[in-house]
């Protein structure tokens, strides 16, 4: 049924001669507007960015010096090892009091009492226990520790003979050492639940998140359970552990041939470990050893260990600059294709996914950055890019979305940057079948509006917007959940009019604009309502003509309006893309009867496209020309007499003759059935007889297509109103191909057939059809006519029942009225009933 159905919708409506059979006004109208056609065009193909970074060379950032960079170089320096106590990014406001320090002053000196640092940087160690050696900036780049500590704790992990092993309450203390406000006192050591109890004035620096769940302070009279869990841990850091970091250390320190396979091992079995002892994440007390260790084996530049150190990091939650500095690390792997097979079958996308989720912009912006980016590479993998959507990245994508345009306005440019990178991710996600319920169900499409919104100055971020509409409005789901979207098209139209100059932007917005309206009635009329449409697409028309016509007609060109910036140097196939899915915009909403007769009397809508066809050859510009005669097809229905396209039929008439007489068989086809409206008209009925076109049009009959036979039938049908037509068309055996046409093609098309009566009945006058007509062609004509007029011969071929109602009804009303009347000119005088 859908292949009728379609053909009602392109079919073309001609006045009959004058007659008993002549059709109401009201009845050719309503036929005309059934027959308005939609047109069709390619989606604007974007070729994949071959190099991996942050902004392609087509992004207004990749020339601002500000942006975060895609290249960059990352060593174990870089991290801050103990990670144990991240800043809290506020400022303390300063203590209104002095203090007292708990030393005697003298009175000739006063500074003589103060106590004095040590000269010797290993008395530091031995006698504050490390307490200030170990103290570092949270965020800040600075170095790890001297090698020497390194050394230490290795050394205090394996004991030589005759050394003690270190207790694990001593292990702790110098890992997790606390600072208090006022002066070390030396004295004996204290208990580890001791060393909980807070001074006045103590402040942990420790920021709340679930990370952190597992560290918190136990209350005294809970030391025995403390002191248990301690020693628990103490066992499990000693006994598998502490050896596996030491594993990894003399096996980065060897550097044989395949020591990075064992240092993955390694990697793998300790993350496993702690897995097992319930120990990632903050929980552990040691956990900034074990990161010291990771961070070193970072220098050894192995793309595939330093996944699995990532992904460890991760787990352990590290933050501030170490998980940005994780992130970049990830980034920097993810940027080379070869390394997507590390991200299959890998928990790591996981984990970011994991960071979208929980961090914040206004903390972790960079870090959010580079984690985006890596995703965005991933997806252009379709292995990847399938584990993403099952692993749902694009509800988390779309929380993500809600707290970035929630972003305070000091956070407004790195939200930006992520944005473009998460816009871009979801580009490559919608390539993917799968991605189209997710991207409706999660109101995907609506989310993405509110950042054009809010971000609407904003290039990038409206470019691959564009693309995802682009690509997604093409499906009925997606059209229809877009369309639903409250003022879509308004916003499409102030994007368009302040990015006028960004083809690539506006070409999407357009295709999606003619996708919107391609089958919607509704959304035509909605767009044709909004505040400056006609006004912003007639100036995108006419600027994209002007700029485009140079290489046609230099001496045509028209300066440039003064208000309006240079455009910047685009390939004239970009150009010509931006015409051809404008004018199917205008060629869509003019289906709707309040709109097109609204554009049939807008002078500039019917200049630009009489310009468009004046200018251009068949030869170089087919689809926009096609597209043109299928709007002014679509427009020459309204004949009202305020119609500009009504006064201008003729100069129309001339202009489609390029078209007709072209080797394109789609320029043929929109010519004719324009040809068949303007052949109402008399003055272009004799146009086309003075100029053989109607030669041309009895040859289309011989074409066995049933779409060009059924145009040519109806210029045919008009022609044959006037008289002296009649003979030029018997004299061109018209009236033998048209026999020949009902022979072929008419029992599977009665709207064919009836047209093809039509056109026999008119070409006869009314009258006899002995001169029109041989004997042999007579009877065979008659035969059919019978055949076809018995209800049951004619639709006993149709099994379906929805398609036998259908041609039941095209039979009924407009085969079988003519088809009787034409028997009876046919039938002999003794026949007639």
């Amino acid at each position: 049924m859908a292949s009728m159905e379609k053909k009602h919708e392109i079919c073309s409506p001609f006045i009959p001669r004058r007659s008993s059979l002549t059709k109401t006004s009201a009845e050719i109208v309503s036929e005309a507007r059934q027959s308005l056609r939609v047109q069709s065009t390619q989606r604007p193909f974007t070729p994949r960015d071959g190099h991996r970074q942050l902004f392609g060379k087509s992004s207004v950032r990749a020339d601002r010096d500000n942006r975060p960079p895609s290249a960059f170089s990352l060593h174990a320096q870089n991290f801050d090892a103990p990670d144990s106590r991240p800043g809290s990014g506020t400022r303390l406001s300063p203590l209104d009091h002095k203090p007292k320090f708990p030393v005697p002053c003298d009175a000739k000196d006063p500074f003589k009492a103060f106590p004095k640092p040590p000269t010797d940087p290993l008395e530091v160690k031995k006698g504050l226990a490390g307490a200030r050696v170990r103290l570092l900036r949270a965020g800040s780049l600075t170095m790890l520790p001297p090698v020497e500590g390194h050394t230490d704790v290795k050394e205090r992990l394996n004991p030589g003979p005759g050394q003690k092993q270190p207790s694990a309450k001593r292990l702790h203390s110098t890992d997790h050492t606390e600072v208090h406000s006022g002066p070390h006192k030396p004295g004996p050591r204290r208990a580890a639940s001791e060393s909980r109890i807070m001074q006045p004035g103590d402040d942990t620096g420790v920021r709340p998140t679930e990370c952190r769940a597992g560290r918190r302070a136990e209350p005294r009279n809970g030391d025995n359970t403390t002191s248990t869990e301690e020693d628990a841990e103490s066992l499990q850091w000693n006994k598998m552990i502490a050896p596996l970091l030491q594993q990894l250390e003399s096996v980065a320190a060897g550097s044989t041939e395949g020591s990075v396979h064992r240092l993955c091992d390694l990697c793998d079995r300790l993350h496993g470990t702690l897995a097992e002892a319930d120990m990632l994440g903050r929980r552990c007390k040691r956990r900034s050893a074990i990161l010291r260790t990771l961070f070193r084996l970072i220098d050894l530049n192995s793309a595939q260990l330093n996944l699995r150190i990532a992904k460890l990091c991760l787990a352990l939650c590290v933050s501030g600059n170490n998980l940005l500095n994780i992130c970049k690390l990830i980034f920097q792997i993810s940027r080379s294709e070869n390394n997507d097979i590390l991200f299959q079958n890998n928990s790591i996308i996981d984990l970011l996914l994991g960071i979208l989720s929980n961090e914040d912009v206004s903390a972790s912006g960079e870090a959010l950055l580079y984690c985006v980016g890596t995703l965005k590479f991933l997806s252009g993998n379709s292995s990847i890019l399938r584990l993403l959507l099952d692993k749902n990245c694009i509800s988390v994508a779309q929380k993500l979305i809600k707290r970035l345009c929630t972003a305070e306005d000091t956070n407004f440019t790195i939200a930006g940057h992520i944005l473009v990178q998460l816009t871009a991710t979801l580009r490559n996600l919608a390539d993917h079948p799968d991605s189209r319920p997710l991207f409706v169900s999660f109101s995907m499409l609506s989310e993405l509006c509110l950042v054009l919104r809010h971000h609407c100055k904003d290039q990038d971020i409206c470019t691959n917007i564009s693309r995802i509409y682009s690509k997604l409005s093409s499906y009925s789901e997606c059209r229809l959940a877009l369309a639903q979207t409250p003022d879509c098209y308004q916003l499409f139209l102030e994007l368009l009019s302040k990015h006028r100059q960004k083809q690539d932007l506006v070409v999407r917005l357009l295709f999606t604009l003619g996708n919107l309206t391609a089958k919607s009635d509704e959304a035509r009329l909605q767009l044709f309502q909004c505040e400056g449409c006609m006004e912003t697409l007639l100036r995108l028309y006419d600027s994209y003509q002007r700029r485009d016509d140079s290489t046609h007609t230099p001496q045509q060109k028209l300066p440039p309006s003064p208000s309006e910036p240079p455009a910047p140097p685009a390939s004239v196939q970009e150009e010509y893309d931006v015409l051809v899915k404008l004018i199917r915009v205008l060629a869509n909403m003019c289906i709707h009867p309040a709109v097109g007769p609204a554009l049939a009397t807008n002078t500039t809508c019917i200049q630009l496209l009489m310009e468009t066809l004046e200018l251009r050859s068949v030869q170089e510009s087919e689809e926009l020309l096609v597209n043109v005669a299928a709007t002014i097809n679509n427009l020459s229905f309204y004949q009202e007499e305020s119609s500009v396209l009504r006064h201008s039929q003729l100069t129309i008439a001339k202009l489609m003759l390029k078209l007709v007489l072209s080797s394109s068989l789609d320029a043929m086809l929109e010519a004719t059935r324009v040809y068949g409206n303007l052949s109402q008209s008399k003055d272009v009925r004799d146009f086309i007889m003075q100029n053989k076109v109607h030669q041309f049009l009895v040859t289309l009959l011989d074409s066995k297509s049933t779409e060009m036979c059924f145009s040519a039938c109806g210029v045919l049908t008009n022609l044959a109103l006037d008289p002296p037509n009649r003979v030029s068309l018997s004299l061109e055996g018209a009236a033998a191909k048209l026999v020949d046409c009902l022979k072929d093609l008419g029992a599977g098309d009665w709207q064919l057939a009836g047209q093809v009566c039509q056109a026999l009945w008119n070409m006869t006058g009314g009258g006899s059809a002995e001169e029109l007509l041989d004997t042999q062609d007579r009877e065979s004509l008659l035969e059919i006519l019978v055949t076809s007029s018995d209800e049951e011969a004619a639709l006993k071929w149709i099994q379906n029942e929805d398609m036998r109602d259908y041609h039941r009804a095209c039979w009924e009303l407009e085969f079988l009225p003519v088809a009787q009347k034409l028997m009876k000119t046919l039938q002999p005088p003794d026949r007639t009933p």
